[in-house]
């Protein structure tokens, strides 16, 4: 992945429908809108008649996402090729539209990769989220949704996690670059009382889009669970790697809050509207409250795909944490925002997305 590269501004302007007038429509622009998360949430915006301008240099993506997402939609994206880390892209951008709000996804999320190349992590996630705040105070925009992570909360945070524990001690740079990026936007709000931040904390989003266009893609290897196992389904891969079953866990596997894509998007919606009656910086959990481990999700999977997925326990993986979930009680009671969809859910959407486009977007 390269993050040193600041493509050019590619801008594609369209007309109608994309500018028929909504009542309380608003101009929104998506960081990263191009990625598996972005792109579920830029149907959610859609869906709810909001103009949505997608910045993402397709690092890590791919536009065929967004054609998808039209598909879903039938209403237009305004796709723009560039690099939150560009500073003349920004202001290019911020000079062509006036946005109402910013939901920030770009940056880099491969934990064993931050590792690997921290330099890079450090620039792209908190040096872009610097320059994407510059651009708006330049331009006057106030409100501002982060895409951060429950890795903020270390590795002796007792579970569930609730938004009140301690934050920082990450094991690795990319925890690390997140909570960076939260006290920025912290100390912001503080010198600013007219900027409104969400910083939506997520647990493990999985599943797909119902239709089957759009879900996760990863580019190489895949470093989360279920794409690594759906890519078995289909015989990508030839085994699934378990990291270690000798946790105190009751089958020795690791246990993680897994949470619908879908479900994460709404509340994306639902913090940026939250936003427009509210100042200042808060942070908020999105997950189901459950965990489930490693074991179960690949049970779940074989019951909602019919496919038997062989698997190997190997040794365990320098960070990983015996069990995390979320206490979303602050996200229902604050955003009105809960988890709808199941375990089973996730696995049948995820089935339906994988089954139907092998190879990603590459099937196109």
């Amino acid at each position: 992945m390269s993050t040193f590269h600041y493509a050019s501004i590619r801008l594609v302007f369209y007309f109608e429908p994309y500018f028929r007038p909504f009542v309380n429509s608003m101009v929104i622009l998506v960081t990263g809108g191009a990625g598996y998360i972005g792109s579920h949430t830029a149907v959610e915006l859609l869906s709810q008649g909001h103009k949505v301008v997608v910045l993402d240099d397709l690092s890590n993506a791919c536009e065929e996402s967004l054609s998808r997402v039209e598909r879903i939609c039938n209403r237009k994206v305004h796709f723009v090729h560039g690099n939150v880390c560009d500073p003349n892209c920004l202001t290019s951008l911020f000079s062509r539209f006036k946005f109402d709000a910013v939901i920030h996804f770009a940056g880099c999320k491969a934990v064993g990769e931050s590792v690997r190349k921290p330099l890079d992590y450090y620039h792209n996630n908190v040096t872009g989220s610097l320059f994407l705040l510059e651009a708006m105070k330049k331009f006057d925009v106030k409100k501002f949704v982060f895409s951060s992570s429950a890795t903020i909360y270390g590795q002796k945070a007792p579970v569930p996690y609730v938004e009140t524990l301690k934050t920082g001690g990450a094991l690795n740079p990319y925890g690390s670059s997140k909570w960076m990026v939260e006290q920025i936007l912290i100390d912001a709000a503080k010198a600013d009382s007219e900027l409104s931040v969400a910083m939506l904390r997520y647990f493990n989003p999985i599943g797909a889009h119902p239709s089957g266009l759009i879900g996760e893609d990863p580019l190489g290897v895949p470093n989360n669970l279920l794409p690594f196992i759906a890519q078995v389904a289909v015989g990508k891969r030839e085994v699934l790697s378990v990291f270690g079953d000798d946790y105190e866990t009751p089958d020795g596997t690791c246990i993680r809050d897994y949470l619908h894509v879908v479900d994460l998007a709404e509340g994306h919606v639902k913090a940026l509207n939250w936003l427009m009656g509210h100042k200042g910086a808060e942070a908020f959990n999105l997950g189901t409250g459950t965990g489930f481990s490693v074991l179960d999700v690949v049970k779940a999977f074989e019951a909602a795909s019919g496919v038997v997925i062989p698997y190997q326990v190997v040794s365990r993986r320098s960070g990983d944490l015996a069990v995390f979930w979320a206490d979303a009680t602050k996200a229902k009671a604050v955003l009105g925002w809960e988890a709808k969809r199941t375990l089973n859910d996730m696995m049948i959407d995820t089935w339906r997305w994988q089954s139907l486009n092998p190879n990603g977007y590459a099937d196109t």
